[in-house]
């Protein structure tokens, strides 16, 4: 630590410049030392045990917990500095569950989560990465607010709503989708003067028909994953109009056939359609230009028409707009393993759908290395504002190892 506290104090001054208290950029500057120094639990009271002098046990946990500090001006002073740094081609969406034995902490309930992958008790958070292949960080998060705990729902929980002002959610927050809390989190970095044209995105935003609308609406290309239940016409479908026999309602154009599975589709197209690609360099030791061994797999990439009644009614004229599909289909597998949807142009290349479908390995990495490294899940206290502050705080110190492999990286590979 002693060889980089000056280059962190020098970048926690940048992060909390707006501060307008020098106890909170002291602070700020101290919790983030915490979350960095070697030791396990990252929660308030063992960090301040590492802290030596600084380790004031009680002001750590007033400037995470109770300090009037907001964090979206943090979080835009690091999409600023990252996208400078990082270079992103893409935004990356996805959520994390934060597990809990209690029921206590804010927006907890009995709910899925890929960290357990299963049904469990915890908190889930979404978050918004600015990648790139060979970087990424963490910019945004919404904390998930099941119905459970929201007051004008069904589903309420007396239970929970009872909690709701003691763990200080505000008053007029309710339960929002999650895709709905990522394209809200794509219009405040959209609002900080962060662009970036496209976003990367698994099956559970990709099958939300909604949220791949929003980002045609914000002028956004997308490249998400797809459940294998998704239906479409193929490319070469063209709708026609049947006779009016001269009584009843005029008939409407429609499609020939029924609409498939994205997964008959690309089963149909058979095994002389896929191509095999390379797209990145892994960890483990190979022939690549850096020692590494790459990334290789078979893919089928396919026009079609996505169907379904919401995309009817967001049309147009009566023709289903085009857009890819792409499956992975590796040499020894029965039938293709992983689908994904983009609306990126129809010239564009199969290796690079293939690596930006293969880019969210990235918001992976970043969860792990905040998990197990940062702290992220460590978060002890029971509030709303106090767990948007600690994932906030966990991102700039992670920007902050970012920052350190960047500069020692050969210019142009991973920083993983």
């Amino acid at each position: 630590m002693d060889e980089v506290r000056e280059d962190l104090e020098s970048f926690a001054a940048e992060m909390f410049e707006a501060f307008t208290r020098s106890d909170q950029r002291r602070w700020g500057q101290v919790y983030l030392r915490g979350l960095l120094l070697d030791g396990g639990r990252k929660s308030v009271e063992p960090m301040a045990a590492r802290l030596g002098e600084d380790g004031n046990r009680q002001a750590l946990a007033h400037f995470v917990t109770s300090s009037p500090w907001d964090p979206a001006h943090v979080r835009a002073r690091l999409a600023w500095r990252m996208q400078t740094e990082v270079k992103p081609t893409a935004l990356i969406v996805d959520d994390t569950g934060f597990l809990k034995d209690g029921d206590a902490s804010a927006c907890v309930s009995r709910q899925y989560t890929g960290t357990a992958g299963k049904v469990t008790n915890c908190q889930v958070g979404v978050s918004l990465h600015l990648a790139c292949d060979h970087a990424s960080t963490a910019v945004d998060w919404r904390l998930f607010l099941p119905k459970s705990w929201d007051p004008a729902s069904e589903k309420a929980e007396p239970a929970k709503v009872a909690r709701r002002e003691r763990c200080q959610i505000p008053v007029d927050l309710g339960h929002v989708e999650k895709w709905q809390l990522a394209l809200d989190m794509v219009d405040e970095t959209r609002s900080w003067g962060v662009h970036v044209p496209l976003v990367v995105a698994d099956a559970g935003y990709g099958d939300a028909v909604a949220f791949r609308l929003g980002l045609n609406e914000r002028g956004l290309n997308y490249v998400v994953g797809i459940s294998t239940t998704l239906t479409a016409q193929p490319s070469s479908a063209r709708p026609f109009t049947p006779p009016y026999s001269g009584t009843g309602r005029p008939p409407v154009a429609r499609y020939p056939e029924p609409a498939k599975s994205v997964k008959a589709l690309a089963v149909e197209a058979g095994r002389t359609a896929v191509r095999p690609v390379s797209w990145r360099e892994g960890s483990r030791p190979g022939k690549g230009r850096t020692g590494l061994k790459r990334m290789y797999s078979r893919f089928v990439a396919l026009r079609i028409r996505p169907a379904g009644r919401e995309i009817r009614d967001a049309t147009d004229g009566v023709e289903l707009p085009e857009c890819w599909l792409l499956a992975e289909w590796p040499a020894q597998a029965p039938e293709p393993v992983q689908f994904w949807l983009s609306d990126l142009p129809a010239d564009t290349p199969l290796t690079t759908l293939v690596r930006l479908a293969k880019l969210r390995w990235r918001i992976e990495h970043d969860y792990r290395e905040m998990k197990q490294a940062l702290g992220l899940a460590h978060f002890e206290g029971r509030t709303y504002t106090g767990w948007h502050h600690h994932v906030t705080l966990v991102a700039l110190a992670h920007a902050f190892c970012t920052l350190r492999r960047l500069a020692r990286a050969p210019k142009g590979t991973a920083v993983a």
